[in-house]
């Protein structure tokens, strides 16, 4: 039980720098949020049939925007935490295998985590995302993984 409240924490950790590497994209670049999560939330409200958030945006009032939108990064939250807890179950029986090559899996399974779901809803289409979109999402996903496996491995260090 330790090793999934410590990939939890860990998994927080990684979660905090992936929001801190788009937010810092976002003030370099002057570009606006993604409301990708927010558009995940409303498909799937859409197809459980959860009034107001399943209506399009022409439909509904700001409140109901502002939740899709807190859903939304809640869920990021979520998965965050969640893929370090798995971390934290499978990474013992894994110590030979070199930190950076965990990293680089935790980041694309959070990652995947994450665009998989909206690419099979039809909220985004990344074979036609430009170099840049591609490069906003790969590398706040490889932070996540790096910091979430240092962190998780710092904090179940022998000593």
């Amino acid at each position: 039980m330790r090793n999934v409240i410590v990939g939890a924490v860990a998994g927080a950790a990684g979660t905090m720098v992936l929001d801190m590497a788009s937010y810092g994209d976002m003030a370099v670049r002057g570009r606006q949020s993604s409301n990708l999560p927010a558009e995940v939330i409303r498909r799937v409200a859409e197809r459980a049939g959860v009034e107001p958030l399943g209506k399009p945006d022409d439909q509904v009032d700001d409140a109901t925007k502002n939740r899709r939108s807190a859903l939304g990064a809640l869920s990021g939250y979520g998965v965050g935490l969640t893929v370090g807890a798995l971390y934290g179950i499978v990474r013992p029986a894994m110590r030979g295998v070199p930190m950076l090559f965990a990293a680089v899996v935790l980041g694309g399974l959070v990652m995947a985590a994450s665009d998989v779901p909206a690419a099979k809803l039809e909220a985004t289409d990344p074979t036609t995302w430009s170099t840049d979109s591609w490069i906003s999402d790969i590398v706040p996903h490889a932070l996540y993984g790096l910091t979430t496996a240092f962190v998780f491995d710092v904090l179940t260090r022998e000593r």
